[in-house]
C-alpha cells in the first residue's frame, strides 16, 4: 500500500498531516544532507523574431499514410508521452518547409558567461549576470509531408539581482530550470527558423549543506499494495448505525436549558399579575 492509502491512515511513523501537539512524538535531532534554496527568482517572457539554427534532425515515424497534418495525438500508435518516434532520416527535407511546433526537451538550462557582482550598497545582494541555454525540438514538415525533428537551442540573457550567501568552504552555485512554448514559427533557409517563443526561466542559488532538524524517527515503509478492480477493497459504510454522543449530549442541555427558561418566565408572568390582585 502506499503512504496514503486510507488503509495506512493515521500511521505516526508515516508522512502526512499533522493533528494536534506538532511535538509529541520528536525523538531526536538529526543531522541531514540536502540543498539549499538561498534565494530564488523567475522571470517569464515572450521572444519575439528569435532565430534558432538546428544542429541535427531526425525523421518521425510515419502512421497516418503520409497524410499532411497529421498530429501526434492522431497518429496514437508512433507517440509515447506525447512525443512522437523517430528514425534516422532516409532523405533530407524537401523543401518548401513548414514550420509546425515547438517546445523545450529538458527542464534544465544550462548557463554560461556568468558573472557576480557583489553590491556595497545592498549587503548580501548581486548583481547576476549569464546566458542560459533553453534546448528545444522543432517540428516541421516538408513538402512530402514528412515530419522531422530539429535539435536546437535558445539563448537567452539575464541581468537580475539575487541574494548570496557569504563565501565559505562549501561553495554555492547558480542552477536554472526552463521553458520554452513556441507561439509561431517561419522557416528561413540555411536549417534555420525565425520563432516567436514564450520562456519561462527560474534561477536558484543553491548550496549542499548539513542542516540540524527534529525527527520523528525513521519511517515505516508500508507493503506495495497490488493493483485490483475489487469493489470489496474500497471503504464502505458502517455496518450499524452510529451516534455522535457529543452532539446528542450538547443537545440534551440545549433542551433543558431552554425548559428552564420558559418555566422562569411562567413564574415573573405569575408574580407580575399577582401583584393587581
Amino acid at each position: 500500500m502506499s503512504f496514503y492509502s486510507y488503509k495506512n491512515a493515521d500511521t505516526l511513523a508515516c508522512p502526512g498531516t499533522i493533528s494536534g501537539n506538532a511535538t509529541d512524538g520528536l525523538t531526536e535531532r538529526i543531522c541531514v544532507q540536502l540543498e539549499r534554496v538561498y534565494d530564488s527568482c523567475l522571470q517569464q517572457e515572450q521572444l519575439d523574431d528569435v532565430r534558432v539554427t538546428i544542429t541535427s534532425y531526425a525523421q518521425v515515424v510515419d502512421s497516418c499514410g503520409s497524410q499532411c497534418g497529421c498530429s501526434c495525438q492522431e497518429s496514437i500508435g508512433s507517440c509515447r508521452n506525447n512525443t512522437p518516434d523517430t528514425v534516422p532520416p532516409t532523405s533530407p527535407p524537401v523543401p518548401p518547409i513548414t514550420f509546425d511546433s515547438c517546445r523545450s526537451t529538458t527542464t534544465d538550462g544550462v548557463i554560461s558567461n556568468l558573472q557576480i557582482d557583489r553590491l556595497c550598497d545592498r549587503p548580501c545582494f548581486a548583481r547576476v549576470r549569464l546566458t542560459v541555454d533553453v534546448p528545444i525540438d522543432i517540428l516541421f514538415t516538408d513538402s512530402r509531408c514528412v515530419q522531422y525533428i530539429g535539435k536546437a537551442v535558445i539563448q537567452v540573457h539575464k541581468d537580475v539581482l539575487l541574494s548570496l550567501p557569504d563565501e565559505s568552504i562549501v561553495p554555492y552555485k547558480i542552477e536554472s530550470m526552463v521553458s520554452a512554448i513556441c507561439v509561431s514559427g517561419v522557416y528561413e533557409g540555411n536549417n534555420r527558423f525565425r520563432m516567436t517563443v514564450c520562456v519561462t526561466v527560474v534561477l536558484k542559488v543553491l548550496a549542499k549543506v548539513e542542516v540540524l532538524i527534529p525527527s520523528y524517527g525513521f519511517c515505516t515503509v508500508p507493503p506495495c499494495e497490488e493493483f485490483a478492480e475489487n469493489v470489496c477493497d474500497e471503504p464502505r459504510l458502517t455496518s450499524y448505525p452510529r451516534i455522535n454522543t457529543t452532539s446528542s449530549e450538547t443537545g440534551i442541555r440545549k433542551a433543558a436549558f431552554r425548559r428552564l427558561i420558559g418555566i422562569l418566565r411562567l413564574a415573573i408572568l405569575a408574580a407580575f399579575f399577582q401583584g393587581f390582585t
